[in-house]
């Protein structure tokens, strides 16, 4: 029925696509970096004597929804420095001030706020930079940003850096003050040259997005449009120590069996420091000892049902946060260091000159925890012996756009060790045209639990070999354009490879991809302002070249100029599994509304046949994500997520899934919050229309988490929090939920900057 083409006709059909086109770079403006010796008060009151000298921009230009045309309002920037900071303002005018969208908000949560910012490219090498963002009351968001393949922002960074807002009669006013020891650039006594932008985030009846340049869609670069400010002359970097001791109080009492007692936890307290140390402006050391790797909010709720790989749970500690960037490869995740799970210490060396980037970290671990891949599932596996770490990465920028690098991760226990090696790069051919790859060799050496079955007394069988050796490997070639792009990749993966410090779920497999897009744009006064649709198609198979999946999808999607988007995908697939051929077909749909309130209101909906992994049958499948995003006042929001989830067959219903993840924040100031995350799950299963052995299927499962913390965050670094957390679940047997878990937890942390 989804028969595809061979691989043969695949590359045929895309690199018959492909079509030669020219572009050219709108021409930069170069500005010179005004310098006052004296530093600001940041309270949003733009009343020091530096700023009437300041260099000034205007943000001129409508990038979106309209391309490159005029501004509908006025926006000034104000930028000096005084040895150790840079200091920007800016000076929103709006027609309509109580149109204004401005909450107290935590920190990378702007939301639909108006905002505006600030993006530096400060190694001027036009793949990376930072950028800097505060709304009307000085809320703050700060991402690292990186422009090779796609523009990425990573929100995981965090600065410390100064912001201040005031509404006013005519709009509003920004101060920042950004301290140069939170920013990494050339080692250098000379004048420096850094690609900067100033943005302005507009929000009314429509999404207007300012900018100080005027964007050129045909150029797959960003970063490489931007204006250029030199100067730096003077700088002077103060504060290159960075001392944060934490300590922390913890208590749970569990409850084993729903009829036992209450078992009281101990209080444990830990103490640790992490350390910051800029060595050089290019170049930054981090160490930690007996790290506090707690996390204040509880990870957003994933359903695992009728899913045989494992899933994805995002870093979010400070010390492996802090240039996370340095170790980024091209095309697989090789470095997930979630993996590392309780260290006593760790150490990382990053940093950039030149042409060449670098990052080492070591760290020990008590506990060693990495996927097992398979060619259709994947485990966690988490063994109780204490590990060694070791990751390094290299890469080196090649002419205007193109890098090549090396990666090595090394983990070693107890009767284990794994160690990958690999080698990537992204070349550009053309302004439009890039081929990126990634190829890598493992080598690992399983401990006895993995590969004697006897040892996990039939519990499971890894079925893996005492010795394992594989290989890695993807390619891609993608042209990207104003209109429309291109793609097409092919990717190889042995058996036996493995990269345990990664997040790598599948091996086995060879495949081959192509797809494409093509896009239209609607003029400033049109419903739509932009529409399209994207095809593509895929074939996997295993080693010995039996088919695995192959798939043909159809997205279309409209994206209206009244802040709504719609996106439906039709997808035909042909899979292999357990030995059976099933062929599956869904239609599944996302839609976003923005009110002009700023109430956002997302649903993402799916419907259609989808193999039932349990009884190793085609299903049906109906699945329906509501959610709600609400700024109920300048205090108060309300994120609201549902998510329902049913599998039938021909004998009837087999589960139906409902997952509730509600979270109240109430904001005292920009500084202190108290939130409230309540989770709850239920699982209903039938076991009379199951295949296995209906003893096994638990009939109904439930469960309810709820957590209340207070945070008073002076920066990211320096914080005080307290909060109280619990669970409870339900199996078959029992009458109702049962609390089986509860903890009070307290953090306290401090950054010293000497």
């Amino acid at each position: 029925m989804f028969a595809l083409p061979r691989t043969k006709v695949l590359i045929t059909l895309a690199l018959s696509l492909t079509m030669y086109a020219t572009t050219t770079l709108a021409k930069n403006h170069q500005y010179h970096l005004a310098f006052a010796n004296n530093q600001i008060n940041v309270d949003g009151v733009m009343n020091e004597p530096a700023w009437s000298n300041a260099t000034k921009l205007k943000l001129n230009y409508e990038n979106s929804p309209a391309e490159g045309s005029p501004a509908p309002v006025t926006t000034e920037v104000y930028i000096y420095e005084n040895q150790t900071h840079m200091n920007v303002a800016f000076i929103a005018h709006d027609p309509q001030p109580q149109n204004i969208r401005a909450s107290l908000r935590d920190r990378d949560a702007l939301g639909n706020d108006d905002w505006v910012g600030i993006v530096i490219d400060t190694f001027d090498d036009k793949r990376s930079g930072y950028q800097f963002l505060a709304n009307p009351l000085g809320a703050q968001a700060d991402y690292r940003v990186k422009d090779v393949d796609a523009w990425d922002e990573d929100d995981s960074w965090d600065a410390i850096w100064q912001s201040a807002g005031q509404i006013t009669q005519f709009g509003y006013v920004v101060e920042m003050s950004i301290p140069y020891h939170s920013l990494r650039f050339p080692a250098t006594n000379g004048k420096l040259n850094w690609n900067i932008a100033g943005l302005r985030h507009y929000p009314r009846d429509k999404k207007y997005e300012l900018a100080s340049f005027q964007k050129n869609r045909n150029i797959d670069c960003t970063l490489c449009q931007y204006d250029q400010l030199s100067g730096f002359e003077q700088i002077k970097v103060d504060n290159a120590l960075q001392l944060t001791p934490t300590l922390t109080l913890s208590r749970g009492d569990s409850r084993p069996q729903p009829n036992d007692q209450w078992q009281a936890g101990d209080l444990k307290t830990d103490a640790g420091l992490d350390i910051r140390w800029g060595v050089t402006q290019d170049i930054v050391f981090n160490a930690t000892i007996n790290p506090d790797f707690s996390q204040v909010e509880a990870d957003a709720s994933q359903l695992d049902i009728n899913n045989t790989f494992s899933l994805f749970i995002k870093e979010k500690r400070p010390f492996f946060l802090d240039g996370a960037a340095y170790f980024f490869a091209e095309r697989f995740k090789f470095v997930h260091t979630k993996n590392i799970d309780s260290p006593d210490y760790g150490l990382k060396l990053t940093g950039k000159t030149g042409k060449h980037s670098f990052g080492v970290m070591l760290t020990n671990d008590n506990t060693t925890n990495f996927v097992i891949p398979d060619t259709q599932s994947s485990k966690i596996v988490s063994l109780n012996t204490p590990s060694d770490n070791f990751i390094a990465r290299y890469k080196q920028d090649i002419g205007n756009r193109s890098t090549i690098g090396a990666l090595i991760t090394h983990r070693q226990a107890e009767s284990y060790r794994n160690t990958m090696l690999s080698v990537d790069g992204s070349h550009w051919l053309t302004k439009v045209d890039s081929i990126s790859y990634q190829a890598g060799h493992s080598d690992t050496d399983n401990p006895k639990v993995l590969y004697n079955p006897d040892i996990l007394n039939g519990e499971a069988d890894y079925n893996l070999a005492k010795t394992q050796q594989g290989h890695a490997l993807k390619i891609q070639y993608t042209r990207k354009l104003r209109d429309y792009s291109l793609r097409l990749g092919y990717a190889d993966v042995g058996n036996e490879f493995r990269a345990d410090m990664g997040f790598h779920r599948q091996v086995g497999y060879r495949k081959i991809f192509a797809g494409g897009n093509k896009r239209w744009f609607g003029h400033e006064n049109d419903i739509f302002k932009e529409w399209g649709f994207d095809t593509g198609a895929s074939q996997s198979l295993d080693r010995q070249g039996k088919l695995l999946t192959q798939d043909i999808e159809l997205t279309g999607w409209l994206h209206g100029n009244k802040q709504f988007k719609v996106e439906s995908t039709l997808l035909g697939q042909e899979r292999i599994y357990q030995n059976q051929n099933f062929k599956e077909l869904q239609l599944s749909t996302n839609a976003e509304y923005i009110s002009a309130s700023g109430i956002e209101l997302s649903l993402n909906a799916k419907y259609g046949s989808q193999v039932d992994f349990t009884n190793v049958q085609l299903g049906k499948i109906t699945q329906v994500e509501p959610a709600i995003d609400w700024d109920m006042d300048e205090h108060l929001n309300l994120k609201l997520a549902h998510n329902f989830s049913q599998l039938s067959s021909d004998l009837g219903e087999l589960y139906s899934a409902n997952l509730t993840d509600m979270r109240f924040t109430y904001k005292f100031s920009i500084r202190s919050l108290a939130k409230l995350v309540l989770q709850y799950t239920q699982i209903n299963r039938n076991p009379d229309n199951y295949l296995i052995d209906k003893s096994s299927v638990d009939a109904n499962y439930r469960s309810f988490s709820s957590q209340l913390v207070y945070t008073y965050k002076v920066n990211p670094q320096t914080l005080f929090y307290i909060g109280y957390s619990n669970n409870a679940f339900q199996q078959q047997e029992m009458s109702g939920l049962q609390q089986n878990k509860r903890n009070l937890f307290a953090k306290f942390s401090y950054a010293f900057q000497i």
